[in-house]
């Protein structure tokens, strides 16, 4: 495989990382573009993963060029695109590829939530460009192409999809309900009180918590929308992390599960997330005063957008993983049908912050998303997942992914809620 990484933050660092340590020899990844709009940026990526054969090689993309991508990816006779960036232009990547013949990966694609939504049944009704469509709208035109784009290989949606078409497979007769949960027990012990800190890219908390939330209900005719910081629950999370609060947000694994899933005899599916207090407080206020708009606004003979102005005054995730203690955890709350009983399971990842910083020198939220693509390339890379068209990832035989968690160290695990 010979990669172009377009966006060296702190995730696509994580990327190449775990990449580096699964194929050292440079085996089946033989060479990788480290491609970011900074090229300072990309240069110290590239050198701080220390390749004595320099597989690592610096460049700047800028990702609004669709045309100088593409020739960059000819020029360089690559094969795949991993698109790392922000969503917002996720999808001048995704063409890129496509225009240029390699195959292309994303962690998640771009949405448009409409100004008035209108809530209710029908995705359609609250968003001007809903989640995943650009991309399956396109789906015949890969397949026919001979190429294949794989979409939302994280840790969530990623990881989690492959762990709910596992659990179809594996623990089920009849898989009815699939509920992602994503939660934790990272804290800031001395942070101050009010402290407000984002584990993740900015721009994607941003938009997924205040979008319109959605999820996919057979019983009330398909994609449900509601509005933000709606379906609170409480789920106690396993290995001592305990009782998280969770709330549902706007995530692809709802429209994606349900495409693959139905099959196996999915009916509903919900993505849920806990949030720190101090940080569901501050959305609200940002969202209140219009400061999550992408609208510039004139100040004193300067335009500004006030998103990119939250973004970049707030601490980057990056920065803060040796402040926070915990660990994160992610998986699938699964429920439906074995030997004629009723049996719900709970499949998941933990990855403790501790031993992040420690062994990658990157904080829990960051790396495991990064570790989670990462294993996706790898079944990409050696040929375990193949097929022309745009796919997610619980489209593919999940058994070489669950394999190579195991055997990498990233590790999952399963316990029984309720059976009978």
């Amino acid at each position: 495989m010979r990669m172009l990484l377009v966006g060296a933050g702190a995730v696509g660092e994580s990327i190449l990382k775990v990449l580096k340590k699964r194929d050292p020899k440079g085996e089946w990844l033989e060479f990788v573009l480290v491609g970011d709009c900074r090229p300072e940026r990309a240069g110290e990526v590239a050198a701080g993963l220390r390749d004595t054969a320099g597989r690592f090689v610096p460049v700047q993309v800028d990702a609004f060029d669709r045309e100088g991508m593409v020739k960059l990816i000819r020029d360089n006779a690559i094969d795949f695109v991993m698109d790392a960036a922000d969503p917002y232009v996720s999808n001048y990547i995704f063409d890129a590829a496509f225009a240029a013949g390699a195959r292309y990966g994303n962690m998640g694609t771009w949405s448009v939530p409409k100004e008035n939504p209108a809530y209710g049944l029908g995705i359609e009704n609250s968003y001007d460009e809903p989640m995943t469509k650009y991309n399956f709208d396109r789906h015949e035109a890969w397949r026919e192409a001979g190429n294949m784009a794989c979409i939302c290989l994280g840790i969530d949606p990623g990881a989690v999809n492959v762990f709910a078409r596992y659990a179809a497979e594996e623990f089920f007769d009849l898989l009815e309900e699939v509920h992602v949960k994503d939660g934790g027990s990272l804290s800031m012990p001395q942070a101050e009180e009010g402290k407000i800190w984002f584990g993740f890219n900015v721009w994607t908390v941003l938009d997924e918590v205040m979008n319109p939330n959605v999820e996919y209900d057979e019983e009330k005719g398909g994609l449900w929308v509601e509005k933000p910081f709606a379906g609170a629950e409480d789920f106690r999370m396993p290995e001592g992390i305990g009782l998280n609060h969770l709330v549902k947000v706007e995530h692809e694994e709802v429209v994606t599960l349900p495409r693959y899933l139905k099959a196996f005899g999915l009916k509903r599916a919900t993505f849920k997330i806990a949030l720190e207090e101090n940080l569901i407080h501050a959305l609200r206020v940002i969202d209140a005063l219009g400061l999550r708009s992408l609208k510039p606004v004139h100040v004193d003979g300067v335009d500004v957008v006030p998103r990119d102005v939250v973004a970049a005054a707030a601490a980057q995730p990056a920065d803060i993983g040796s402040e926070l203690t915990g660990a994160m955890c992610v998986g699938v709350h699964c429920i439906g049908r074995k030997d004629g009983k009723r049996r719900e399971v709970f499949i998941y990842q933990r990855f403790d912050n501790e031993r992040s910083m420690k062994e990658w020198g990157s904080q829990a939220v960051v790396m495991q998303t990064g570790f989670a693509a990462a294993l996706g390339i790898e079944c990409i890379g050696r040929g375990f997942w193949k097929d022309a068209g745009v796919f997610s990832p619980e489209y593919f035989d999940p058994h070489p992914y669950m394999r190579l968690a195991e055997e990498s160290g990233f590790g999952w695990n399963m316990v029984e809620l309720a059976q009978g």
